[in-house]
């Protein structure tokens, strides 16, 4: 039988076990669909740290959740094997090193059929998943929510950091260029034309702006019929793509950004895709000590559960 969360009614009354959903702790990702990891690292960060503790924090917050899903009728674990991994151990002082130690812990479990739902930790981690998921499957499309486009040549000089790896994803041929999605996108910039490199990718550039007050599902019926249904697909979602009003907790905030609604309605419409991965990154709990903005996430990793390819509906 699957594994069910610890129900709210069994489980001790400050929290229960430190695991996502309260979830079973697994040490392998033998005989599990999908598994939460966490990848509590910021060393890539170039402003506001503390990414680090968002795996935490998330968890912590997940203690909410129950398992089904009121508004979409999605019960994951009815049918699907869920487990948390627990944490990456990375080099807290070594950004490469890490960076190799992330694609060496994924690729086994990317191996096992196994589809990862991370935890961040800053967004230089997607880097080295995508090299594992990759490595499995081929080059993935990819839907990608965040105020920055993240394709970067250098930051501070360096190949390597949360600005970068969507550049290096391209340039290690990680990615099928038009079938890539970018929502969100908005803020300053260095010169007119900073969003013009992934254009010339092929991606597609959504900004924050043309979808102020718009629901984003005709969008993502866009996305779905332009990826099709058995694409190896992987979704990647900075926090910071939601405005700071409902996720100040991030390192690098930027007003004007989506809402909390059109946040579920782009993973909701990840419904019918084949998701080889997900991941939730940038919570950074010491600028939000309400805890909302790791709720926030933590919600929307239970909902790219919800999307994966086998879930049952009832």
């Amino acid at each position: 039988m699957p594994h069910q969360p610890l129900g709210g009614n069994a489980m001790p009354r400050f929290g229960g076990p430190a695991t996502m959903m309260r979830l079973p702790a697994a040490t392998s990702p033998d005989g599990l669909d999908a598994a939460f990891i966490g990848v509590p690292l910021d060393i890539g960060t170039s402003h506001r740290p503390g990414a680090r503790f968002g795996p935490r924090q998330i968890r912590a917050e997940s203690c909410l959740l129950r398992p089904y899903n009121m508004a979409t009728g999605a019960a994951p674990f009815d049918t699907l094997q869920v487990a948390d991994l627990g944490d990456v151990p990375i080099n807290t002082f070594h950004l490469p090193k890490s960076v190799q130690i992330i694609e060496q812990h994924y690729r086994p479990i990317v191996d096992a059929g196994c589809i990862p739902l991370t935890l961040g930790g800053d967004h230089t981690i997607v880097l080295p998943i995508l090299r594992a998921v990759a490595a499995r499957h081929g080059p993935v499309a990819l839907i990608h929510v965040d105020a920055h486009a993240d394709v970067n040549e250098h930051m501070f000089g360096e190949p390597l950091a949360h600005g970068t790896p969507f550049r290096r994803a391209v340039e290690d041929g990680l990615l099928q260029g038009d079938k890539v999605w970018q929502i969100g996108l908005r803020g300053t910039g260095y010169a007119a034309d900073d969003f013009d490199w992934p254009r010339a990718q092929g991606f597609h550039i959504v900004p924050a702006h043309e979808v102020w007050w718009r629901s984003l599902a005709p969008l993502m019926a866009e996305v779905r019929a332009a990826i099709g249904p058995d694409t190896p697909t992987y979704l990647s979602f900075d926090i910071d793509g939601i405005d700071p009003a409902y996720a100040g907790g991030t390192g690098t905030p930027e007003v004007g950004g989506l809402s909390v609604p059109q946040a579920l309605e782009i993973v909701r419409g990840c419904r019918g895709l084949n998701l080889v991965g997900c991941d939730l990154v940038e919570v950074s709990p010491p600028y939000d000590p309400s805890g909302n903005t790791a709720l926030l996430g933590a919600n929307l990793l239970y909902e790219m559960l919800c999307v994966l390819p086998g879930v049952a509906y009832r």
